[in-house]
């Protein structure tokens, strides 16, 4: 039996989110045909209404429905630090934190040679318009702790510096509550490098 094109189109756009494969797109599929339709319309609806209102914010490159975003336009933020972020997603989990009140920018990626990923697929340029425009006096990089956050950290701390900008990275380490005994090798070697006085 084949399965009929409109249905085999569903399974195939499902596939596009991160960590989903051909299985779990077709179990997706057929719960939202069979058990959800009204669900599957509102999903419909929402992504083509956010990919009809959002944009990226002229100064941080998050997504925003206006042309600056909230926390940019915010006064009582500090416009000397500007903390540099792979994607939305880790600007909202730092301010989360409650711990930092200076600006982002986003970056949308992280540089990835092997995959073809290199400073015009991510907003290199626009980074660096932004941490020189005689506001900012530290760029905070916090990419994600892989290989390619790393690599796109480094980078950057090259070319910020060479702008006369003061560059610092995010410490990493072990966890709030978490044990000796079951923290990694790389970690724990880590936070004994990156230790600090009491």
């Amino acid at each position: 039996m084949t399965v009929p094109s409109s249905l085999q189109q569903l399974i195939q756009a499902l596939k596009v989110l991160p960590g989903v494969g051909p299985k779990s797109a077709s179990r997706m599929a057929y719960h939202l045909l069979q058990r959800d339709q009204a669900g599957a319309a509102n999903l419909a609806h929402a992504i083509e209404y956010a990919i009809r209102t959002l944009a990226h914010c002229r100064h941080c490159n998050t997504f925003t429905e206006a042309e600056v975003c909230e926390i940019c336009l915010d006064d009582e933020r500090s416009r000397r630090q500007l903390c540099v972020v792979e994607m939305p997603t880790d600007l909202l989990m730092i301010e989360q934190t409650l711990a930092y009140q200076g600006l982002y920018f986003v970056l949308m990626g992280r540089l990835s040679p092997l995959d073809g990923i290199g400073t015009k697929d991510i907003a290199f340029e626009r980074l660096l318009e932004r941490a020189s425009d005689g506001e900012v006096e530290e760029v905070i990089l916090a990419t994600n702790f892989t290989v390619e956050g790393e690599a796109t950290a480094h980078y950057l701390a090259e070319t910020l510096r060479a702008r006369g900008l003061k560059v610092s990275r995010i410490a990493r380490g072990l966890p709030v509550g978490g044990e000796l005994e079951h923290v990694d090798p790389s970690t724990l070697a880590q936070a004994l490098v990156e230790r600090r006085g009491l």
